[in-house]
């Protein structure tokens, strides 16, 4: 989809926007292998003889504070703080191998730097640790008004809290900013706080599934939204 496809209603939002928020993986830069990472987060949960049934459904995080609550309940806290501190080394390390071979999508960077200049806001807001994070995009902080990363928050989306604090750190309204995602739970928290929603492809989802989780508009990548915001 491209600008001369947009709706009225989408150049409006742009246009009286105070704020963007964005994803990071698949959204300003590649994913990360989850489903690679989700495989090795669960053997090792399995080493520990945590029931499936105890995790079943979760997130990769999700998974580790279920299965640490497990063990509490039935081997003691000692041992579920050794599991906790190995899942959160292999969850840690995994990112930071993959950033170590990452870059942001060749948009990201203009789009953020153009967005600036024009005075408005932006925060990323990522279940992603910071130091991955920074390691794919070392000027992050130079483009962005804030990075709100699992390490620095106590509540990771889906938690709409997450986002909140990010608002929050932004001093703007979440109604009239704008949520950009490649995740059905990034269109679903927006939603929930009123924003509008901008899904793209360019990560785990289809145009379907961003719409059917609330995306107002779906596309390929960043890029579009690059367009859109040269021509303000």
């Amino acid at each position: 989809m491209t600008p001369r496809d947009s709706t009225p209603a989408l150049l409006n939002a742009v246009r009286s926007a105070p704020a963007l928020l964005f994803d990071f993986d698949g959204t300003l830069a590649p994913n990360l292998d989850l489903a690679g990472m989700k495989a090795q987060v669960i053997a090792l949960t399995r080493c520990w003889k945590v029931p499936d049934a105890e995790f079943a459904g979760a997130h990769i995080v999700e998974i580790t504070e279920l299965a640490a609550a497990w063990l509490t309940q039935h081997e003691g806290a000692a041992p579920a703080g050794l599991y906790a501190r190995e899942a959160a080394t292999l969850i840690r390390d995994f990112e930071l191998d993959a950033a170590a071979d990452t870059d942001p999508f060749p948009t990201a960077p203009p789009l953020l730097m153009q967005w600036r200049k024009l005075g408005r806001a932006s925060a990323v807001v990522t279940r992603n640790c910071r130091a991955a994070v920074l390691a794919t995009y070392p000027q992050l902080n130079l483009h962005t008004d804030a990075l709100l990363a699992r390490d620095d928050v106590p509540h990771l989306k889906p938690d709409p809290r997450h986002l909140r604090l990010a608002i929050r750190q932004l001093d703007v309204e979440a109604g009239p900013s704008i949520m950009v995602g490649d995740g059905a739970m990034d269109m679903q928290i927006g939603r929930a706080l009123g924003m509008y929603c901008l899904g793209v492809e360019s990560g785990s989802n289809t145009a379907q599934a961003l719409q059917g989780a609330g995306a107002h508009w779906v596309a390929e990548h960043i890029g579009a939204l690059l367009e859109l915001v040269h021509e303000l």
